[in-house]
């Protein structure tokens, strides 16, 4: 079986992408289950260039398929922060409740029309001839007025998806992989593989 390896150490994505690439024939394996430890910056301008840092520093070292991704969170009324600095969103050691807790305040007293938002995912491969494909997609919502939902993880409990009138933390693993912007993108590379 070929293996692939996933340029995380998140355990949560890790589940994401063994449901999405299930059946592909391949072994999908963390950097962690690799055998891989290394600290890669991800000083990137765009999710795009920190999927394609990610996923080059994990295959110079083993030089076989790589994934990577970058994802984070868009909202438009704060100038689509906070944007590729999702993860390091005040401070890399902040839980995601003080940080849901920290952009509702911000969106304080702003109306449903205005708090439009996205995840973006982009998600890099680089193949062991040094080939590259990244995929961008996105799932469009707003900013919710309160965090709800033990589903999901991150940003997913302030995050409202006004077709399901819930947050992405309310619906179900299986709903959320069908819509989400990781879901996408990694179907969208799946069809490069």
């Amino acid at each position: 079986m070929k293996r692939l390896i996933f340029a995380t150490s998140n355990e949560n994505k890790m589940r994401e992408i063994k449901a999405i690439f299930g059946g592909m024939g391949y072994e999908i394996v963390s950097m962690k289950e690799a055998g891989i430890d290394c600290d890669i910056e991800e000083d990137g301008e765009t999710f795009e260039e920190n999927a394609l840092i990610k996923a080059r520093a994990v295959n110079k070292i083993c030089h076989e398929l790589v994934l990577a991704d970058d994802s984070g969170l868009e909202i438009d009324y704060l100038n689509k922060e906070p944007g590729i600095y999702s993860a390091r969103y005040l401070g890399h050691d902040t839980s995601y409740d003080l940080k849901n807790k920290n952009l509702i305040e911000r969106l304080e007293g702003v109306p449903d029309e205005k708090r439009t938002a996205r995840f973006v995912c982009a998600v890099a491969a680089v193949f062991p001839d040094g080939h590259e494909e990244v995929r961008r997609e996105t799932m469009e919502g707003r900013i919710g007025y309160e965090i709800a939902g033990e589903n999901g993880f991150g940003y997913d409990p302030i995050f409202f998806l006004p077709q399901y009138q819930k947050t992405s933390a309310e619906i179900s693993p299986e709903e959320k992989n069908a819509i989400s912007h990781r879901g996408k993108a990694l179907r969208a590379i799946k069809e490069v593989l």
